[in-house]
């Protein structure tokens, strides 16, 4: 289980890099703090079952906030 968390680490800083040189910065920081949390995690050896837990905690605080976003910051149909 450890080595998905590392495999989540690669592909958000590969989206790191993409979001980077498209000039999306704030983004592209938020997705490195993402990459640094999976590989930092990834390395302390924990139970599959605690590995599992903290995804499922991450997945609720995502959801929450893409919820939030949507629902009262984002405005549609305006360009950033």
């Amino acid at each position: 289980m450890d080595r998905m968390y590392r495999v989540l680490g690669f592909w958000t800083g590969i989206f790191t890099v993409m979001l980077y040189l498209g000039d999306l910065k704030s983004t592209a920081l938020l997705f490195l703090g993402q990459t640094v949390f999976f590989v930092l995690l990834s390395y302390l050896k924990l139970s599959e079952r605690m590995y599992m837990y903290i995804f499922g905690a991450y997945l609720t605080i995502f959801f929450a906030g893409f919820t939030y976003y949507t629902t009262f910051i984002l405005v549609p149909g305006v360009e950033h």
